[in-house]
């Protein structure tokens, strides 16, 4: 086994021992994404120099930190001090900032090596990775395949073995559903339960940042580094954190496992279906009580996500003018043409699409009848889950409606994509964490996830089922072969 195939959990073991040093551990990604990246394209950026630096850094402190010597991806919307982070798009393309996001603090303080930043939709609006301004990744799996979006290339990395763990952020799926193409472990925190600070904005009352990793322990050992109180994050909230790799137990016993009915009917791939009601039987089978349960308003989701995502994004986009960083159109006469001519340059199709669908929204005369009635909405999605985690402990469903699709697919007809994270943005718009783990594979060998989703701040109840899961199905250990 090459050092780059390694979990988390078994480098730590060898790195402990002194059988592999971080900078060999290193060595072997940057060697492998020197070797496979040309087709992947799940980096933007790799700074071989600046990672072999830290992982000697690593070295030295010889264990100190929980992910001493480990090698990460970052998605390109966290900043990074002294990197670039362009959050995908031309707009950024020299941005370099001047402090790190709390999260890279985190990863830091534990000795986790960072080899790089990866490929994303722009600005995280997407769900195949296709808007990137600069490179697609595509999905380790079958040539031609999208790996998902909006953290695309974060998934592709893990995946791809061109690292042992990766960040991304989550506003409607971003991370669950690349996961799920890649047939890795994703998970959205609870909203409030990893600092924000320092994440590129998209919709700042969904956005939260979250862990890939290639088994659920792996991932557990991420989300114990990145989880916690950040003051820096007027969004944090200040509730105890567990360890959640304590949760890791074989055994449903006791649980109760919530079935939405409204996941599971129209438009839903059959093989999609049979993977997560496999599932279902393996948990019914380790002991656990599955319960029938409803989430009424579930048909209204994508409506009031794609009023309330790009309202936000609408605000949160209009700093990028020209003037204070970023790109700025210098042949203008005049600074409103400025304005226009920067951003029109800057932004690609999806973003301006969104930016005007948001501004819309939040219009003069248009305010009430959408973004506040979609606000509205959102409360009623809200009481849906809290209704449902009154008769079960956890929802299990589909991530997304089908696997991995060919590039361009959705290109033509931005509401097939848009649909495509139905399953996935009601998460984000009730603020609850969910996590997608490996469920088995299509005929085309293409991965399939499912899905699971708890009560706000229970993420070691998601990771105990997701293990569990896991530990059934036994094909975690499955790799693409590149």
């Amino acid at each position: 086994m090459h050092p780059y195939e390694l979990t988390i959990c078994q480098a730590l073991e060898k790195l402990g021992s002194g059988e592999l040093s971080s900078r060999e551990l290193t060595l072997s990604c940057l060697d492998r994404i020197t070797a496979v990246d040309d087709r992947i394209k799940a980096f933007i950026r790799v700074d071989p120099d600046h990672a072999l630096a830290m992982a000697d850094r690593a070295d030295a402190r010889k264990g100190s930190g929980a992910l001493c010597g480990i090698p990460v991806s970052i998605k390109d919307l966290l900043c990074t001090k002294g990197i670039a982070t362009t959050c995908g798009s031309k707009i950024l393309e020299n941005f370099i900032p001047p402090y790190n996001a709390a999260v890279i603090d985190k990863l830091e303080n534990e000795g986790a090596v960072i080899l790089g930043k990866t490929s994303m939709d722009e600005f995280a609006m997407g769900s195949t990775s296709e808007t990137c301004a600069f490179k697609v990744p595509e999905n380790p799996w079958k040539k031609g395949y999208v790996a998902g979006g909006s953290s695309g290339g974060s998934a592709a990395s893990v995946a791809a073995c061109e690292c042992l763990a990766s960040l991304g952020s989550d506003t409607g799926g971003s991370i669950r559903q690349p996961a799920s193409l890649c047939g890795i472990v994703g998970m959205k925190p609870t909203y409030g339960r990893v600092s924000r600070y320092g994440l590129i904005a998209y919709a700042s009352s969904l956005d939260q940042v979250g862990p890939f990793a290639r088994d659920v322990r792996d991932c557990a050992l991420m989300m114990n580094v990145l989880a916690g109180y950040d003051s820096k994050d007027s969004t944090s909230v200040r509730i105890e954190k567990p360890d959640y790799t304590k949760s890791l137990i074989k055994g449903m016993k006791g649980m109760r496992v919530g079935v939405p009915r409204e996941y599971f009917g129209e438009g839903l791939d059959p093989e999609v279906e049979g993977a997560v009601k496999n599932g279902i039987t393996l948990l019914r089978e380790a002991g656990a009580e599955i319960v029938d349960v409803s989430l009424p308003h579930t048909d209204y989701c994508v409506a009031v996500y794609y009023l309330i995502a790009p309202a936000e994004a609408s605000s949160n986009l209009a700093r990028y003018d020209g003037v204070h960083y970023g790109h700025r159109d210098m042949s203008a006469d005049s600074l409103i043409d400025m304005y226009k001519e920067s951003r029109s340059a800057g932004f690609g199709a999806e973003v301006k699409r969104r930016i005007l669908l948001g501004t819309y929204a939040l219009s003069s005369g248009y305010y009430d009848a959408y973004y506040k009635k979609a606000s509205q909405v959102r409360t009623i999605i809200m009481n849906d889950f809290k209704k449902a985690f009154e008769i079960c402990d956890v929802l299990i469903s589909p991530v997304a409606p089908t696997p991995a699709w060919k590039f361009g697919a959705t290109g033509d007809d931005p509401l097939a994509m848009y649909l495509s994270d139905i399953f996935s943005i009601s998460a984000n718009l009730a603020g609850i964490p969910g996590i997608s783990v490996p469920g088995g594979f299509s005929r085309e060998g293409l991965p399939i996830g499912i899905q699971l989703q708890g009560p706000h701040f229970k993420e070691e109840v998601l990771f105990k089922v997701a293990y569990n899961i896991e530990q059934c199905l036994d094909i975690y250990n499955k790799r693409p072969v590149l």
